[in-house]
């Protein structure tokens, strides 16, 4: 995706105000071996922009003055109540650094798996992105997760699924697989009491 920018040569609360107010929105790009660069994009076509997924999960094309650089999406910080985008960051990248960027993933064949289409299970997804490293010309869109195989009473972790060449999970913490679904029963099957259990016992009455 190709965005344009243009370098921002005052800076400031009072300067930022001014800015908004005339359309654009400030930012700011970083890394890459150069000197951060304050900049100034168009305020509609970056609120549409920022509602398209690739927008923050791909390498993007920033043009300032011609001159074409690959950034990554790093921050943007939206006004409490308003439509509104107050400021949004970028980093350099190039093609021998490794990126650390969350991807989304995309779910895919639930309705087909055992688990639902027999046996009525309501299957959830737990996250929506997961966060991988990988150079950038390995960094994919999204990461498809095929859940077409899907029984009831199995789990679905990290493990399950089959990353894209090149690109390697970034979990941090104890949780090395954490679970990516979740495989609920039927609610009448979780509301009847089991099979063959006795029936609870009246309590007993005090003594007067």
């Amino acid at each position: 995706m190709k965005f344009v920018a243009t370098e921002r040569a005052k800076q400031g609360t009072g300067a930022s105000r001014r800015l908004r107010n005339s359309g654009n929105t400030p930012g700011i790009v970083y890394g890459g071996g150069a000197e951060p660069l304050a900049i100034e994009t168009n305020h509609n076509e970056l609120w549409h922009a920022l509602k398209k997924e690739a927008f923050h999960s791909s390498v993007l094309e920033m043009d300032i003055a011609g001159q074409t650089s690959k950034v990554v999406l790093r921050d943007v910080q939206f006004h409490p109540y308003k439509q509104l985008v107050l400021h949004v960051d970028f980093q350099r990248v190039d093609e021998k650094t490794k990126l650390h960027l969350n991807v989304p993933l995309h779910f895919e064949g639930a309705d087909k798996s055992p688990a639902v289409a027999q046996d009525k299970c309501v299957v959830t997804p737990l996250v929506t992105a997961l966060p991988v490293i990988c150079v950038p010309s390995d960094l994919p869109e999204f990461i498809t997760v095929d859940l077409s195989n899907l029984q009831k009473g199995s789990s679905f972790t990290l493990k399950n699924v089959k990353l894209p060449k090149g690109v390697e999970a970034h979990i941090r913490g104890t949780q090395s697989n954490p679970a990516l679904v979740s495989i609920v029963p039927p609610a009448d099957e979780i509301a009847a009491p089991a099979e063959g259990a006795a029936p609870a016992a009246p309590a007993k009455k005090g003594k007067k």
